[in-house]
């Protein structure tokens, strides 16, 4: 019995492992993956963002993990490690701002990871208008900032 046979060549294999690339960044599937950086304390309100990918009219899978662990603490860099893949599949990061993203060293971190990775970074907030306090990475890389009602509608004009 044993499997044998196929006889699939390199150029086969090449073919596949681009496809996964894809699928895993959103292209072709008709989807885009989002990774999400926020402020931990930001989490309910995020999840109010996540619950519009399931709504079947916007074609968005957000990908994150609420960081709780301390920038510095002994697990800090398994947990960089592990953002690094989740944000490399991605096709753009979006940061979510409030009043505590400013002095969040891990959604510091998670935008340098981005632009280092070639990724598009949009801020999106909730209300009408952007906390007073924004991070100094949004105006030192010209970061595009749109209420999060237009979120939507940013992503789709990539």
């Amino acid at each position: 019995m044993g499997g044998g046979g196929g006889g699939g060549s390199l150029g086969d294999i090449s073919d596949l492992e681009q496809r996964a690339k894809e699928i895993l960044t959103g292209g072709g599937t008709g989807r885009q993956n989002v990774f999400i950086s926020f402020a931990y304390e930001d989490r309910n309100e995020v999840d109010l963002l996540r619950g519009q990918a399931k709504n079947e009219n916007i074609d968005l899978e957000f990908n994150d993990h609420s960081v709780k662990e301390a920038y510095n603490s002994e697990r800090a860099e398994y947990i960089r490690l592990k953002l690094r893949e989740r944000i490399s599949r991605c096709s753009t990061t979006v940061v979510y701002l409030s009043s505590d993203t400013a002095s969040s060293e891990w959604v510091n971190w998670e935008v340098t990871k981005s632009i280092e990775l070639g990724k598009r970074i949009i801020a999106t907030h909730s209300g009408s208008t952007p906390p007073p306090n924004l991070p100094t990475f949004i105006k030192e890389h010209g970061i595009k900032v749109v209420p999060w009602s237009q979120l939507a509608k940013e992503l789709s004009s990539e």
